[in-house]
């Protein structure tokens, strides 16, 4: 080896080598492989985990609210960060409950919408449940004079 330098924002690691033999130099690339995600459905199906749906999944719930492009991209990337910390199998409950907790603390709309989609809802009384436990979690404790 003559050389080595990291490359591609430091996502691989760059090495200028030579061939003992014929003296002919060369340049190789080494980057790390990341462990495949595998999400598992509630169905009980195995699917490659997929950034983008969770990203969708987030843009369909913030459509008409202040949450930036890249805000959302954010969370997507958050998530999908502690899966990976997680590692293999993840389920889809871990990523719908992973998505809640962000978007409560940036957008109390969205976090309903995302709910209504993630845990089925099928009237309103589900609606009113859920804000509940929203304004319970999130209201202000008040002090007793």
């Amino acid at each position: 080896m003559v050389d080595s330098r990291l490359a591609d924002d430091g996502s691989a690691i760059r090495r200028r080598r030579e061939c003992l033999e014929c003296g002919n130099r060369f340049t190789t690339f080494e980057r790390c492989e990341e462990a495949p995600l595998v999400v598992v459905k509630r169905s009980g199906d195995r699917v490659a985990f997929d950034r983008g749906k969770v990203e969708a999944g987030i843009l369909a719930a913030a459509k008409g609210r202040p949450l930036s492009t890249e805000q959302m991209a954010a969370i997507a990337g958050d998530v999908e960060e502690q899966l990976r910390l997680v590692g293999g199998d993840v389920t889809s409950e871990q990523i719908g409950l992973a998505v809640l907790d962000r978007l409560r603390d940036l957008d109390e709309v969205a976090y309903v919408r995302f709910a209504s989609v993630y845990k089925g809802f099928e009237d309103a009384a589900d609606f009113q449940r859920e804000v509940r436990l929203l304004t319970k979690a999130t209201a202000p404790k008040r002090h007793q004079d």
